[in-house]
């Protein structure tokens, strides 16, 4: 039985399935009219580079830096919208802008491009959420997320010249924020109340002792 904080709806599936089949036509689009739309990315410090904060997402260097984005991004948009669908939208909006100024107020001088920013958000936000909501079916999710992404940690760090680990960075820690100050809405744990049993309770003392009534004590040959 469907839980009723988690509601299926045709969004789950549709909306990333949209987002995903739009960055690989923008990305033909580029390739097959020769194209550079990486001047659209995040180019910090310049007002001129604030634009890429909404654009950069759908910009990709190549057909494998698109694939290497394009299966965690689906993964984690229907992860959002099943179990988060109450807050997805405004996770997903204000954590792209939000990661995307932090990206152009500290990154590097060159354009920022990808959609990998926003795949750190949803893994970082996703994470955290199950952790500090301590509710058992988003911490299992949480532990999924480990055991498929974990590794991409190394990736806030600088590693290699061409990756952007800015845009990984400030979208890790825009989702563990936002995490945090989204505990308290959409899914919450479970409340079990337990109803009492007078006649049970009356089986026993202040202290805890067994204290049957007296016509119970003595039994009959």
């Amino acid at each position: 039985m469907e839980h009723q904080n988690f509601k299926y709806s045709r969004r789950v599936i549709g909306f990333p399935a949209f987002v995903i089949l739009l960055l690989w036509i923008i990305y033909f689009i580029e390739i097959k009219f020769g194209y550079n739309f990486n001047k659209f990315g995040i180019y910090p410090q310049k007002l001129s580079g604030l634009k890429g904060i909404f654009f950069s997402p759908f910009i990709h260097s190549s057909a494998k830096h698109l694939f290497n984005n394009s299966i965690p991004l689906f993964v984690m948009m229907v992860s959002l919208y099943y179990f988060y669908n109450k807050i997805a939208t405004k996770v997903l909006i204000y954590g792209l802008i939000f990661s995307g100024l932090l990206t152009w107020s500290f990154a590097r001088p060159s354009y920022h491009i990808g959609a990998s920013g926003v795949v750190y958000l949803l893994v970082s936000f996703i994470f955290f959420s199950g952790t500090f909501r301590k509710y058992y079916r988003l911490t299992a999710l949480s532990l999924i997320v480990v055991f498929l992404y974990g590794g991409m940690v190394w990736y806030i760090f600088p590693t290699e010249g061409r990756i952007s680990w800015e845009g990984h960075l400030a979208g890790f820690l825009v989702g563990f924020i936002f995490a945090f100050l989204y505990r308290k809405l959409g899914p919450q744990p479970e409340q079990f109340e337990f109803s009492k049993n007078e006649e049970f309770e009356n089986l026993f003392d202040e202290e805890g002792n067994f204290n049957p009534p007296e016509e119970e004590r003595y039994s009959e040959d």
